[in-house]
């Protein structure tokens, strides 16, 4: 008998909420990362939940339909990481013309279910002070409603709430064989220590890596071809100093978001850009990172350049491959391609998917197998990720009442730890009283308090894990600080 029902390679955003949905509906869960949660696309998003106003032109109607109803989904079940965040669209010719942007923008609101989200509306860009940063010319533009996310957080919780129904979380393991009997017989290197395992059933839920796993994992040539797409983003200090994101078109046509981020930053992307090279180390080029920059400057008065990038990131994208000529066309929509061959165990390979959607994703796997499995209902679209027990409207309060219990706490900190915490901050403060009884302080307002929360609670074992996908504090941490922080983790791991 299989040691699992359900192996799964990769721990980004489709394997964790693979992951978290079947372990749920009480299979036994075996999760295989060959580096930390989210190391790779799934913490280089854009950090927005989104309906994909431009995949309308693109006529992909499911998955906008579909992508819009998870916004609501994911504000109710995950209020401490997603939040409401309106965008601001003004008309610049092209697919952003003002006719077609209003048309587009009514099926937007029609083909989405909002109990919670403010509907469009048209803003006179003369008075608005959205429109202030702004360079002139623009007499009146749209505002409409998606949401932000932490991307990272979002595949952290996922895991967090799979192992704590029953799922073997493994981070830091490659799978380094896959034999194909009747069950899957799986080889796997822990940092060395070697490690076996068996399953009824395996998913290729690895992202970019989906064709070498295939292939030489798994002996298991993909039947149709991925096509990999590079995103790139680039971080700034605060361009504009509202609350509000703007949806942008730049000069070739493309589209491009500028949000607030961390407080004090802006986060300016995507690119699409066709991606040859080693998947394991994608980096926004000079290129890129000069186009982003331009194609702020041609909407913003106050001027940005690659030397204020103080960021900059880029994911690929493991997309299946539907013949578009230009990457920014290829479908964003998930393909769940199960392959069973007589008398060996199934291989379920999972194409594109955005962190949107990922839930569903996660349905929709499980309904492919349920011939194989006697499987519970689907679960998840009622159930609160960890921390995220209370309404949406409740986060001020969340934030209030934790100033209240722990003080000593500056206004930042609080809401910070509320953001990614939610109601588990308890876990990690507890009753202290100050400072002190939280141990050492360091970038960003961590505290050894919330780092060994992380360690033994959230698989993070360096301080990149810790500084860049725990929590943002790297925007604000040196190359001493995050030394600091590396020997304090060091210290705890010993």
């Amino acid at each position: 008998m299989a040691e699992f029902d359900l192996a799964i390679l990769g721990g980004g955003i489709n394997g964790t909420a693979i992951a978290r949905d079947a372990a749920g509906r009480g299979l036994r869960v075996l999760l295989v990362e060959q580096g930390d949660l989210a190391s790779g696309t799934s913490s280089a998003s854009s950090k927005i939940i989104h309906g994909g106003l431009r995949y309308l032109r693109q006529r992909a109607f499911r998955l906008v339909h579909e992508a819009l109803a998870e916004r609501e989904v994911l504000l109710r079940t995950a209020p401490h990481i997603v939040r409401p965040l309106r965008f601001m669209l003004p008309p610049h010719g092209g697919f952003l013309e003002a006719a077609v942007l209003r048309a587009g923008l009514f099926v937007y609101d029609r083909l989405a279910a909002r109990d919670i989200l403010p509907p469009t509306r048209t803003v006179d860009l003369t008075q608005d002070p959205a429109a202030r940063p702004l360079k002139g010319g623009v007499r009146y533009g749209f505002e409409y409603s998606d949401c932000s996310v932490d991307d990272a957080r979002l595949v952290v919780l996922n895991a967090l709430d799979a192992k704590e129904r029953g799922a073997d979380i493994r981070t830091r393991t490659r799978c380094v064989r896959a034999e194909r009997r009747g069950e899957w017989q799986l080889a796997l290197d822990n940092r060395g220590r070697r490690q076996t395992a068996s399953a009824r059933v395996l998913v290729n839920a690895t992202g970019p890596w989906i064709a070498p796993v295939a292939e030489s994992v798994l002996g298991v040539p993909l039947a149709d071809p991925a096509r990999l797409v590079k995103g790139s983003h680039i971080v700034v200090p605060r361009t504009f100093d509202h609350d509000r994101a703007y949806t942008l078109q730049a000069p070739d046509g493309r589209v491009f978001f500028a949000l607030p981020f961390a407080r004090d930053f802006t986060l300016i992307g995507t690119t699409d850009e066709e991606f040859i090279g080693d998947v394991g180390a994608p980096a926004p080029d000079g290129g890129e990172i000069s186009y982003l920059c331009d194609a702020m400057n041609r909407y913003f008065r106050l001027p940005i350049a690659p030397d204020d990038v103080v960021w900059a990131f880029a994911g690929i994208r493991s997309l299946h491959d539907d013949g578009s000529r230009k990457p920014e066309d290829v479908t964003r929509d998930y393909t769940l391609a199960l392959d069973e061959k007589s008398g060996g165990a199934p291989l379920l390979t999972v194409y594109g998917g955005k962190i949107t959607t990922a839930r569903r994703l996660a349905e929709a796997a499980l309904a492919r197998l349920a011939h194989v499995f006697e499987l519970r209902p689907p679960w998840t679209a009622m159930s609160h990720l960890p921390g995220g027990d209370f309404a949406p409207d409740r986060i001020d309060a969340q934030v209030e009442q934790a100033r209240a219990r722990w003080s000593f706490l500056d206004a930042i900190q609080t809401e910070r730890m509320v953001r990614a915490y939610g109601t588990r901050l308890e876990r990690i403060l507890g009753d202290a009283a100050s400072p002190a009884d939280l141990g050492p302080a360091f970038a960003g307002g961590l505290t050894g308090a919330e780092v060994r929360y992380l360690m033994r609670n959230e698989w993070a074992q360096s301080a990149e894990d810790i500084l860049w996908r725990r929590t943002k504090t790297g925007l604000r941490a040196s190359a001493r600080d995050a030394d600091a922080l590396a020997q304090f983790m060091a210290s705890e791991a010993a």
